[in-house]
């Protein structure tokens, strides 16, 4: 519901805020002739955390937010929020007053990062390279509660910045009582608003002075509080303002677009378009609200205005003279009568509320014309919704003084606003660039990645403690690539560890260039195999190589009952008194002599069987690199293999996550074939929390859809994966692969954006944190390391490793891939990297 402006003048600002009368203190809100900015500012303390009490005697309180990303959002989920949001900024009456900015600002540098290989430190470094051409700009929210307190509560404070002694007590606790009726209703607030949003959170008192400067300074940087935090007035202002018809802050020109006329109605995120401006500004809004009475006498004196202006003032004389009603009706005021009227009523059953609204984006540049430039871009964005604008000249001083948190006075308009409209069209919407440092690892995010909008986005696995993450979708449209870049970013974290369980040996070529370990898993004989006894002398891997007999004997269908497992450990027990290397499955099985049965059980396992070569081992070579990979691809063609092949290379691993200093993360490709066994089914759950305590990531990745639906492993994966990665998928909309995406919590605009997204190069992102479609934008180092899977690959670079060795990899293979200024910067970095532990990008 939208009211126009009034024809009469603009109201002081007595009929907006209570009146303060009878002070004993002589406290102006502005000096008669202010000759600096700090005269017009209005902070004066710190007095709680994050509250600051001002000239007038009102109180502030900042929150930053971020609202949802309206790219992946349904009509139905933000006419959802906007009623939240509704019922938190009607509960505010007079003497409120709500400001709410969107800043937008260039995006922070591309981190420094230190890589232990030359190959992954010339991904990030190309990577850095590329992110640092473009112009990428992130907005930040924040919202503003500024309270006057009512004239009586005035009157008694007014006596606390009057020392007498006598009564200093007395006025403390005034002055405490005023500021907790502030903070109940704020903490009231803010507890409706952070339920509705994305991420809310109240501003620290750093935050607060450090935002605060960011509206009344050019300068952008941490603003520290003060031993003594008063005087933030002059405290924050450091630089000066020149009043002009076109003012300036510092050396920028300042330049105010104001929203003047609105269209007939509005929708949620309606300003969303200002979202993906390639400049920066801020873009403020503020609402003074009324109380109930006064907002349904001026919703009446509108409806009663509007309907008698439904006929002219001739058709009016032309019935008094004829005493006949003339059939000419103004329609459009008949209309927004009934509009006011509706709005009335609606006050009345505290639907809504009413409010003076005023909204404005501010621009500043050092030079004139790129000023100009963005108020051109801003107003046609606007003006292209319907909404028109004025760019401020005789007011623009006291326009851009209106958008400084809790200066009211300033740049006040007449126009009435609902708390509904207002939901629509203040910031509510922004593009989820996730956040530029992991908060559980408290390092750079993992991966920087390209988004539409001008916006930058920062790949975190991490959602809260929790690393675990799926990867999802059909073949070719680009899992290998991404879980190679992934794997790639990881080395930039201290002491990072890498294992993968790969398939088809996608990753044998970044492994290589990283000198990593690359075992290909075979039951006919390869470079691994496994001696799961050694270590049976020790009372805890007893117990762990008696549980994994076990299961291998239950997927043979052996019943595990008491006297199997007296005989088990009556054979292990035997078998620990031997020397190390005779503690193989063969000596084993030779140790059981009380059933003949269970010796052919076990007799897979040996090297009278299919799996002896790779379990019957009397040493395990398994080595103790930060870099692991797995191929499965050959073993999964057994399936009776894999899960006693994964459980004895999951528990060797978690020893090695016990002792780890740095992340890790573990990567399971295609996994489903791997879990999906009732050993593995039981466990999973478990097992992934005790994978979280040692800071492990397990990305759980496939392109075989159909192996999902019905699996008993897929409710426990998509519940402890708080981050989900789907590839593109042109099939999603179809029925069966709809109801496969709905059930892992998308709606059907993410499953429109998903069959919509191009394979092999766009992805998108689902967590509790927010949504994204991102492109990895992968330049030419990368892919020839990442993207070569291909058979011709796999060939050629078995062939090059055959013939140089892993010392002797990476030139070869840069000059089998052209890449002659990617070769000569290779060897340039390589010796560097001779020369010192690690590179720093």
């Amino acid at each position: 519901m939208f009211i126009k402006k009034k024809a009469k003048k603009s109201p002081s600002v007595d009929t907006l805020l209570p009146k303060i009368n009878n002070l004993t203190y002589k406290v102006k809100a502005f000096r008669s002739n202010p000759d600096r900015l700090t005269d017009l500012l209005p902070w004066v303390m710190l007095c709680a955390p994050g509250v600051i009490l001002n000239k007038d005697g009102s109180f502030q309180k900042t929150f930053a937010f971020r609202g949802p990303d309206l790219d992946s959002a349904t009509r139905e989920e933000l006419t959802a929020l906007s009623t939240r949001l509704n019922n938190c900024f009607k509960r505010l009456g007079s003497g409120w007053v709500i400001y709410t900015e969107a800043q937008r600002k260039k995006a922070a540098e591309y981190p420094v990062k230190t890589f232990p290989d030359v190959v992954t430190h010339l991904i990030d470094k190309e990577r850095s390279i590329y992110f640092s051409r473009g112009n990428h700009y992130e907005s930040d929210s924040y919202l503003t509660l500024c309270w006057l307190p009512p004239p009586d509560k005035m009157k008694n404070l007014s006596g606390y910045f009057i020392t007498k002694p006598k009564n200093q007590r007395k006025k403390n606790l005034m002055l405490e009582e005023t500021l907790n009726d502030f903070l109940v209703e704020v903490n009231r607030f803010f507890a409706i608003f952070a339920e509705a949003m994305p991420e809310a959170r109240e501003l620290t008192d750093e935050e607060t002075l450090t935002y605060l400067h960011s509206t009344v300074s050019t300068k952008r940087h941490k603003v520290a509080v003060p031993e003594v935090p008063m005087f933030i007035d002059s405290y924050i202002a450091d630089q000066p303002l020149l009043p002009s018809l076109e003012p300036m802050l510092g050396d920028q020109h300042i330049r105010v677009v104001t929203i003047q006329g609105y269209p007939g109605a509005s929708t949620p995120g309606i300003f969303d378009a200002l979202n993906r401006l390639n400049f920066e500004y801020r873009w403020v809004t503020r609402f003074i609200p009324l109380d109930k009475m006064e907002a349904m006498s001026e919703a009446k004196s509108w409806a009663r205005k509007l309907f008698n202006l439904r006929k002219s003032w001739l058709s009016f004389i032309i019935e008094s003279l004829s005493g006949r009603e003339t059939s000419q009706i103004n329609k459009d005021a008949v209309s927004k009568s009934e509009v006011a009227s509706d709005a009335h009523d609606a006050i009345s059953n505290d639907e809504i509320s009413l409010g003076y609204f005023t909204s404005c984006i501010v621009v500043m540049d050092p030079d004139e014309r790129m000023a100009e430039k963005k108020v051109l871009a801003i107003e046609k964005t606007i003006n292209n919704l319907n909404f028109t604008t004025i760019k401020e000249t005789f007011n623009a001083t006291f326009a851009w003084l209106g958008s400084v948190p809790c200066v009211p006075r300033a740049n006040v308009r007449r126009a009435l606003l609902s708390s509904r409209n207002l939901t629509h069209m203040f910031p509510l919407s922004a593009i989820f660039a996730g956040h530029a440092i992991n908060r559980h690892l408290k390092a750079p995010a993992l991966l920087a990645t390209q988004t539409a909008g001008n916006t930058p986005f920062r790949l975190n696995l991490h959602v809260g403690g929790v690393g675990h993450t799926m990867l999802i979708g059909p073949t070719g449209a680009g899992k290998s690539v991404h879980l190679a870049l992934l794997a790639a970013q990881w080395r930039g974290y201290k002491d990072a560890n890498v294992f993968i369980f790969d398939k088809d040996a996608s990753i044998r070529v970044l492994t290589a260039g990283v000198g990593g370990d690359f075992y290909d898993l075979a039951t006919d004989g390869s470079a691994l195999s496994f001696q799961p006894l050694a270590d049976i002398d020790d009372p805890d891997e007893l117990t762990w190589a008696s549980e994994w007999i076990y299961d291998f004997m239950r997927g043979e269908g052996e019943k595990i009952d008491t006297k199997v497992k007296q005989i088990v450990m009556n054979a292990l027990h035997r078998l620990a008194s031997a020397q190390r290397e005779r503690r193989t499955i063969t000596d084993f099985c030779s140790m059981i002599q009380e059933s003949q049965h269970l010796r052919d059980v076990m007799q897979p396992l040996t090297l009278k069987g299919s799996f002896g070569k790779l379990f019957d081992g009397a040493k395990d070579n398994l080595k103790d690199g930060n870099w692991q990979v797995f191929e499965m691809g050959r073993l999964m063609k057994t399936a009776a293999a894999v899960p006693p092949a994964l459980s004895y290379l999951f528990h060797r691993l978690e020893q090695r996550f016990k002792k780890a200093s740095g992340p890790t993360i573990l990567i399971l490709d295609e996994c489903w074939r791997l879990l999906d066994n009732e050993i593995f089914a039981d466990k999973i759950r478990d097992w992934l929390k005790t994978l979280r305590k040692f800071e492990v990531s397990v990305v759980f990745a496939t392109q075989s859809l159909d192996d999902i639906m019905g699996s008993k492993i897929t409710p426990t994966i998509i519940d402890s994966c708080k981050t989900k990665i789907y590839l593109p998928n042109p099939n999603a909309v179809q029925v069966h692969m709809r109801d496969l995406y709905r059930s892992f919590g998308l709606n059907e605009r993410e499953i429109e954006i998903i069959s919509q997204a191009t394979p092999q190069r766009q992805y998108y992102l689902k967590s509790t944190e927010g949504s994204r479609l991102y492109d990895l934008a992968l330049q030419r180092f990368a892919l020839a390391y990442c993207a070569a899977s291909g058979k011709e690959d796999q060939l050629k670079a078995m062939e090059l490793l055959e013939q140089f060795g892993l010392e002797g990899f990476n030139e070869a293979w840069l000059r089998y891939k052209d890449l002659d200024v990617e070769y000569d910067i290779f060897c340039k970095e390589k010796q560097k990297f001779n020369k010192q532990e690690g590179i720093a990008s």
